[in-house]
């Protein structure tokens, strides 16, 4: 699917992204990464949710943070941007209109970026990853959680054929990136997973 229409299937989704069975399988993954998330980052003061969605996920971090000072959300869809600031009233957290590949934060601004089925979306996911590199802080730490697995290499044909479906891909992209030390977490059955990175 070309990009802007794949922003705009999840515009188009942003009311009712939570809602039912589907909504339930996005939290439930959220509350995931988000345990995995504080486990290496237990305190950190500035984080960045990377496609961001209804801000879910942040607003989970939010709670469980309560020593943060800053927590932004960046997504590319205007609409789920717009729900995500209606979902909440936490002042620490707020919620911009971007992309992976031009986040709009200074260097070395955040000392935790988080991704939940995000990545699979990036358009270019080497750009993403070495743009949240440089929003890392020295020590910061990426928890990117999404399709990850050698059952997916059939599907690397024809659109998806750049993208990182595969923990190898993945892994040389996060090192082309700066990043180091990546370790692996199942997220849920064999195919959703999260890797672990550190600036």
């Amino acid at each position: 699917m070309p990009y802007d229409r794949d922003v705009q299937a999840f515009n188009d989704r942003a009311a009712s992204y939570e809602a039912g069975r589907i909504g339930q399988l996005h939290r439930d993954f959220a509350d995931r990464a988000v345990r995995i998330a504080l486990a290496v980052a237990p305190a950190p003061a500035r984080v960045l949710d990377v496609g961001s969605g209804t801000g879910y996920a942040l607003r989970r971090l939010a709670e469980a943070l309560p020593g943060a000072q800053e927590l932004t959300g960046v997504d590319a869809a205007p609409d789920m941007v717009r729900v995500a600031r209606d979902a909440g009233d936490d002042q620490r957290v707020r919620f911009v209109q971007g992309t992976a590949e031009d986040l709009p934060l200074p260097d070395a601004s955040v000392d935790l970026v988080v991704s939940t089925t995000s990545f699979d979306h990036w358009q270019d996911q080497g750009a993403g990853l070495a743009e949240c590199a440089r929003v890392l802080a020295p020590g910061g730490h990426l928890v990117l959680s999404d399709l990850f697995s050698l059952l997916l290499g059939p599907t690397l044909i024809g659109a998806r054929r750049d993208k990182a479906r595969t923990k190898g891909r993945a892994n040389r992209l996060i090192a082309a990136a700066g990043l180091r030390d990546p370790h692996w977490h199942r997220l849920a059955g064999p195919i959703v997973q999260t890797v672990t990175a550190v600036k």
